[in-house]
């Protein structure tokens, strides 16, 4: 199926490995152009060279961004270097795809005020100023594809992810409104909301809980797997298969949604 992202141009958030590179990846391979943004220069570096290989545009089309993306000054220069790709000032991405890593988990009594408000900033409140920097621009346009990814807790909340449930879900009511507010101008905003899927971080958080649970991290590891119907961790090529589907002509009809990826885990019917 051709997805309509040749020469689009990508803002992917989180992409140094994990779901936010598996987005990348396909969105590169697709044709568009990419921006990626981590923190970690040297992990970036070698995401960039991966990505470079698989795009039809090669290293000309893939700028990657060493920043923090929850600080003012790191947004600025992920929109400057996607003006650069694009040759012009102001412009924006065409395809904004938010992602951040989840906040600790824990139990709520031992969170102040400070880590509360470090997970709000990280998971609300930059997607949010990430949403204001470029959604006038795509409406200007009239196409524009905006992707968050949160978690299967905002559906399903989970006791020790207390202050991903709280960030994430404060999101997800903002994108509600927006996403119908501007549905008629040809840009849409979706939630991708992934459950258990083969990355480092889910590896770390097995630990974080054996902790809280006096479980190992093996026996954590099993009982999430056993939790799950599909029988097994998702792969991130999935999710990034999804997402690249999500900010494709073919989902233009698709808007406000909080679409679940965890292998059939919520037991619920809506």
């Amino acid at each position: 199926m051709e997805l309509g992202l040749q020469g689009k141009i990508a803002l992917v958030c989180g992409a140094s490995k994990g779901l936010g590179y598996a987005c990348a990846e396909h969105l590169a391979r697709e044709g568009a152009q990419v921006v990626i943004v981590a923190r970690n220069q040297e992990t970036l570096d070698l995401a960039a060279a991966k990505l470079a290989a698989v795009s039809p545009g090669g290293a000309a089309a893939i700028i990657a961004v060493a920043v923090d993306i929850a600080t003012a000054e790191g947004r600025s220069k992920a929109l400057a270097a996607v003006d650069k790709l694009a040759g012009a000032t102001n412009r924006g991405p065409d395809i904004l795809v938010n992602n951040a890593g989840g906040p600790p988990i824990g139990d709520f009594r031992d969170w102040d005020r400070d880590i509360w408000l470090k997970a709000i900033d990280a998971n609300m409140l930059t997607p949010i100023e990430l949403i204001k920097s470029s959604v006038d621009q795509m409406i200007a346009r009239g196409w524009g594809r905006i992707i968050n990814i949160t978690s299967g807790s905002v559906k399903a909340p989970r006791y020790d992810l207390g202050l991903s449930n709280g960030a994430r879900s404060g999101l997800t009511g903002f994108v509600a409104g927006v996403a119908r507010n501007i549905a008629k101008s040809g840009v849409t905003i979706n939630n991708l909301l992934p459950g258990s899927f083969e990355t480092d971080r889910l590896l770390s958080g097995f630990a974080a809980s054996a902790k809280l649970t006096g479980e190992t991290a093996e026996q954590v590891r099993v009982q999430r797997m056993q939790e799950t119907p599909a029988g097994r961790f998702g792969n991130p090529d999935e999710f990034g298969a999804t997402c690249a589907f999500l900010c494709s002509k073919h989902a233009g009809f698709i808007n406000g949604q909080n679409i679940l990826m965890d292998g059939g885990a919520y037991p619920g019917v809506f």
